[in-house]
Parts: structure tokens; C-alpha cells; sequence
């Protein structure tokens, strides 16, 4: 689940990227240098067309909630790897120790 997790939220940065650096802003923007930068034509005809304006609301959100979804797996998921090792390492020594020997103090 984490791991399918992760893999939509870069899917969603890409496509957030691409999405924003294709819309032309005040300076113009990457459909303007791919369109030969003339004038306030864009690849996409003069104004941003509907999907880009949707295609960057979608890819927000889906970023935000995989931002969101991974922050509350992360905070369940347990501690840190360091911690996780010395639990283990305590583990294996008591494990070493058989209940009839004494334990060294």
C-alpha cells in the first residue's frame, strides 16, 4: 500500500510539472518557447484551454492527498530504522541468553 502510495504521488509531481511549465504565464512559459515565441500564441491556441486548467487542479489534488495519506502511513508506521535495528538487537541478545544461566548485571 505505501509502496503504491509513493508511486502515485510521483506520477502526480510529474504531471504537475509538465502541466504548469505547458501553461503560458505572464512571461510565457514552455509552450511558448516550443511554439517559437511569437507573439501570445501558444500551442494550445491564444488562451490555456479547459484541460490544462483541469489537468492542474487534478494533479493538485491527488498530489495533496498522497502528501496527506503518506504523512498519516508514516506517523502509524512505527519509528525510525535506527530504532527498529537496536529492538532487533536487544531481541537476538535475549534470545542468546537461556532462562537457567543468570543474566550478567
Amino acid at each position: 500500500m505505501y509502496t503504491f502510495i509513493i508511486a502515485i504521488h510521483a506520477i502526480a509531481c510529474f504531471i504537475l510539472i509538465a502541466v504548469i511549465l505547458l501553461q503560458a504565464g505572464r512571461g510565457g512559459g514552455l509552450s511558448e518557447m516550443l511554439s517559437g515565441g511569437g507573439g501570445s500564441q501558444t500551442i494550445f491556441g491564444v488562451r490555456t484551454p479547459k484541460f490544462l486548467t483541469r489537468a492542474t487542479t487534478a494533479a493538485a489534488i491527488v498530489f495533496l492527498l498522497t502528501c496527506i495519506s503518506l504523512t498519516l502511513i508514516s506517523s502509524r508506521r512505527g519509528k525510525s530504522l535506527l530504532d527498529q535495528k537496536k529492538l532487533t538487537t536487544e531481541q537476538q541478545q535475549e534470545e542468546k541468553t537461556s532462562p537457567g544461566e543468570p543474566q550478567p548485571e
